[in-house]
């Protein structure tokens, strides 16, 4: 059968996984009468709950003869570490672009890694259908993008179809039939050569690993697609790691092949098709699967290096082991280790301790989906507030910078250009209109100043600003960032809060907790209206006489505490902070809970 291997790369939110749903649709795949999901491809829980794509995913449809092996991929910058293996796996791109957004951060970092590798886009303006849509603009501006980024004269020839995915149609003139995705199918197959790997399938065996995983019933599987040869069940590989080391010679147990959502069996892989396989129990991602008979490793894409890390702790808190069943500092290394070899952005660390791990990766959202799965799996957790990675070259220090790019109605615009340009230590780049009252922004502000901006954005601007950032470039050291302003309330006694003594504290600031929950001294239980910390007593209950007064007998009327994300926590404490994670709370708490030990090593550190 004929074959073609191409990607789906997009923005966040452009559409790339509700176009797959209608390309699975239309191809057939599914029987009559089968029930069908939303967005079939963002298979786990967090994926669904978000809205967002995590894993990069493949998926394979037929086409009149042909077979298209089809990649979703993520489209967030915290997660580019799939992209980038994954782009390795297919021969064309198809790079969806928002039609009244146009190009945005994320857009420019897949697309220039998709033009480094040679592949040949198509351009698929999504979403013609919305008010605000101007397919003309976003088209000149994703030309100007290719451009830039050293396209060559055969990339910038790149073909063009206007779709709108959730309604099923993609036509090659904005105006066409409107009626299903046929063009797009039909493009694919005419613009995306078949894999150059077909030519090799007389040669020895060989595949380079892009992804791993583990199935309940067979054990370790790593996907990738087949270099050259061809390959049957029971025949002995060897695994070779980049370097060219050799990691352990297996036989393989099973070929698996994707058709359709599922993935089935099959007897023979053959070159340039996309497939699984079973049997190893050593092997990685960016290892090369081959015959004995092969010396050579595959050449395998370096990944970006990460640029935050996070401390990874053990619970230690007085409410220690109520809610998790894995608390031991072993056991969260184990965790930590099988997370670092299937996701090839992110590093562990053990600490002189023993007892902490440090994890880097991308940024906060990566971070949090990690610790949000971990919480999940019964594990709990106390995590540190992210620091940026700095590098050191000819004797300078270096720190990351990441590219801001801001729509926000033009009313906000200056408070957030103040903010960025201001204490952030941030360079405004470009502002220019963006559509009908708003602004877009564009800006180069260190890493370390956005860490916990989000929340502080979303106030400044009444909840309507789009913040998307992507790492730009090492910039010398910018000097210090004012962190967090605020002071925070701690709690001096443990115990449960009292709705009376918490009525009294509401003049001092926000509360983090209600009335009636476990509370213990050290934890941080809401913020301060001041810009230093303040010890109270929220379990002050109301001295009672038989007396009474209609002064002081007022009814409490409690106002509603804030109730902070995983990823609103974690950039919201200082250094001298923790979130304390379980699997069903959250809490924020003081690193030293004892008062006395706290004002010691704020001397020591100080």
């Amino acid at each position: 059968m004929d074959l073609r291997n191409i990607a789906i790369i997009a923005h966040v939110d452009h559409g790339k996984t509700t176009l797959v749903d209608e390309l699975l649709k239309q191809s057939g795949i599914y029987r009559e009468g089968q029930a069908v999901t939303e967005r079939a491809m963002d298979s786990n829980d967090l994926e669904r709950e978000r809205g967002i794509t995590i894993l990069a995913k493949a998926t394979s449809v037929e086409w009149h003869g042909t077979r298209i092996n089809i990649v979703d991929t993520p489209g967030h910058a915290d997660f580019g570490g799939e992209v980038e293996r994954i782009l390795s796996m297919v021969d064309g791109v198809c790079l969806l672009v928002d039609a009244a957004e146009g190009p945005m951060p994320q857009t420019k970092f897949v697309t220039s890694k998709a033009l480094a590798l040679g592949l040949k886009p198509i351009v698929v303006l999504n979403k013609v259908d919305k008010p605000a849509a101007e397919p003309d603009r976003a088209l000149n501006e994703v030309f100007d993008l290719f451009a830039n980024l050293g396209a060559s004269d055969e990339q910038l020839d790149f073909p063009v179809l206007y779709a709108s995915g959730i309604n099923g149609w993609a036509d090659n003139e904005l105006d066409g039939p409107r009626k299903d995705m046929s063009a797009l199918f039909e493009l694919v197959i005419k613009h995306v050569e078949a894999p150059k790997q077909i030519a090799q399938a007389a040669e020895p065996f060989r595949m380079l690993a892009t992804t791993l995983g583990a199935d309940p019933f067979i054990g370790r599987i790593l996907t990738g697609r087949v270099e050259a040869g061809t390959l049957k069940v029971g025949a002995s590989l060897k695994a070779l790691s980049r370097t060219g080391e050799r990691v352990e010679q297996f036989r393989v147990t099973k070929i698996l092949a994707f058709r359709g959502l599922g993935q089935q069996p099959i007897d023979e892989a053959v070159a340039g098709d996309i497939v699984t396989i079973a049997g190893m129990t050593k092997a990685t991602v960016a290892d090369t699967l081959c015959d004995p008979s092969v010396e050579a490793a595959i050449p395998a894409q370096p990944i970006d290096p990460p640029t935050i890390s996070v401390t990874f702790g053990i619970n230690d808190s007085p409410l220690a082991g109520r809610d998790g069943n894995k608390v031991q500092s072993r056991v969260i290394r184990e965790r930590l280790m099988k997370e670092a070899e299937t996701n090839v952005a992110i590093k562990v660390e053990d600490t002189p301790g023993g007892d902490a791990f440090v994890v880097s990766g991308r940024g906060e959202l990566q971070m949090g989906v990690l610790i949000e799965n971990m919480r999940r799996e019964g594990f709990e957790l106390s995590i540190s507030r992210p620091r940026v990675i700095f590098r050191e070259e000819n004797g300078e220090r270096l720190e990351p910078i990441e590219e801001a790019i801001i729509d926000v109605d033009d009313e906000f615009s200056g408070a957030v250009i103040e903010k960025l340009t201001g204490a952030r230590k941030g360079e405004l780049v470009e502002m220019k209109p963006a559509g009908v009252g708003k602004t877009r922004i564009v800006a180069h502000v260190p890493s370390r100043g956005l860490i916990g901006y989000q929340g502080e954005f979303m106030t400044d601007t009444r909840g309507t600003g789009v913040l998307n950032r992507i790492f730009h470039d090492w910039a010398p050291y910018k000097g210090p960032i004012q962190g967090r302003r605020q002071g925070v309330l701690i709690s001096m006694e443990n115990g449960v809060s009292v709705a009376y003594a918490l009525w009294n504290l509401e003049d001092r600031g926000r509360m983090f907790i209600g009335a009636q929950e476990q509370i213990y001294e050290g934890m941080i239980i809401g913020e301060h209206s001041r810009d230093n910390d303040l010890e109270v007593n929220p379990l002050k209950g109301k001295k009672l006489t038989n007396v009474r007064a209609s002064g002081t007998d007022e009814a409490v009327r409690l106002t509603p505490p804030v109730i902070m994300s995983l990823e609103q926590s974690i950039a919201y404490i200082d250094d001298d902070e923790l979130v304390e994670v379980t699997p069903k709370s959250i809490r924020l708490r003081k690193r030293y809970l004892d008062p006395h030990e706290r004002k010691r090593m704020a001397k020591v550190e100080g």
